[in-house]
Formats: structure tokens, sequence, C-alpha cells
């Protein structure tokens, strides 16, 4: 099948999302965000209940909440006092999934030449996280704590639909489960309703060419591995 210039765009849009941990802090306009985050919210959700809040952090609120978790972050004395509301991951990992994920993470420290040893080198880039890898806009998603599981899948094609618009503008993003462990900083600091739960992060803006950790480019198995089709 030959793809018409419109549907090519469309999976251009999708393979060429990375999850990117270098940004330029080249400004990305307030109307461009509001576009795609407008894009975005055409996302399906059960009976249009539209879970999804965004709080788009920018200049002076991004940076307090940068550093407002970095103080937490490497504070000994903290270490013990922070933790996810929600699992993200799987309690007990087996594989395939522990394997992706240790490749993953060593062909990164492997691109920033941090060996296994070098724990304050790994410590240090899990820190970048919480600037949002330098990107001029930083996101937190939060989602009201009433509404159960279907809405947290909707909130998945919310999120993805944010990651291709941004795509099809040239912009990069990173998706951040990590932020999920200071919720209660990130509460404080944007002074979130009690019934407002933190869903993730995100980093939005411009790739930095130069940085050799945007070289990564994580596999993924054929559709012949996941896929069962049945007549």
């Amino acid at each position: 099948m030959i793809l018409n210039p419109s549907q090519a765009a469309v999976d251009a849009a999708i393979t060429s999302r990375r999850s990117i941990r270098a940004f330029l802090d080249t400004p990305v306009e307030r109307d461009e965000i509001a576009r795609i985050l407008d894009v975005a919210a055409r996302a399906p959700s059960g009976t249009n209940t539209q879970p999804w809040k965004v709080h788009v952090l920018t200049g002076a609120a991004r940076a307090r909440l940068s550093q407002a978790i970095l103080a937490a972050y490497h504070d000994p004395a903290q270490a013990d006092a922070h933790h996810e509301e929600y699992p993200y991951y799987p309690r007990e990992w087996v594989s395939p999934y522990i394997d992706r994920r240790r490749k993953v993470g060593w062909d990164l420290y492997s691109l920033l030449g941090l060996t296994r040893d070098n724990k304050a080198g790994m410590a240090a880039q899990h820190a970048r996280n919480f600037a949002f890898f330098d990107a001029p806009v930083g996101m937190i998603f939060t989602i009201d704590r009433i509404m159960e599981q279907g809405s947290w899948l909707d909130y998945g094609m919310f999120l993805q639909n944010i990651m291709v618009a941004a795509r099809a503008r040239g912009l990069d993003t990173c998706p951040q489960a990590a932020f999920t462990q200071y919720h209660r900083i990130i509460a404080a600091e944007l002074g979130l309703a009690a019934g407002e739960m933190v869903v993730c992060g995100m980093a939005l803006g411009w790739a930095d060419p130069g940085r050799v950790e945007n070289a990564l480019e994580t596999e993924r198995e054929p559709s012949h591995v996941f896929t069962r089709f049945m007549d």
C-alpha cells in the first residue's frame, strides 16, 4: 500500500517520537502549546469524561518546582520520605520486561560514558529528570482521585496525542514517571486540590542535536512477536 502525504505524515510523527533527554533553551510559544493540547484533547475517553488536567510550567514557575524537587532528591535525610502514590512499574520484574528495562538503561549510560560502578554519575543523570532535561516547557499531569482505571487508559491516549502533535511541529518530548515520587512537593508547589493526583510529568521543547544522549533509539518488537491473527 502506498501512503498518501497525510498518511505518511502521521506515520512519521509517530515513528520519529523518542524520549529526548537534552533540550535547547529555545522558547516554545504559549499559543503553540495550547494548540498541541487542543489537538491532544481529541483523544477518546469513556462517555467523554476527559479526565486530564494539565499544569504547564515555564520560566520561574518551572525553575521553582525543579529546585524544590532537586533539594529533596539531594538531601540524604529525605531519601525514604518520598514514594509514588501508584505503582507505575510491576512489583516483580520478569522476562522479557526486565531485559528491555536493563537494555535501555545501559544503552543510555553507555552513550554517556557511565560505567556500572559510577553510582554518582547515574544519580546525577536521574536528577536531570527533575529539571525537565533543561526543556523550556515542563508539564505536570493530574487526575481526580475519584476516577478509575478506565480513565487512566484514556489518559494514556491523551499523552500520546501530545507527543505526536509535538513531533508534527518539529518539537520533542520526554514523558516522565520520575515525578510521581515527589507528588507531595508538586502538590504544594502547584497548589493542587486534595482530590488531585499526579499522573506524570513531561518535558517539551526542541532537542539539542549536539548532546550524545539524544542519539539513543530504543528498539521495538515487530508486530508478529506480539500479535495473533485468527481467521
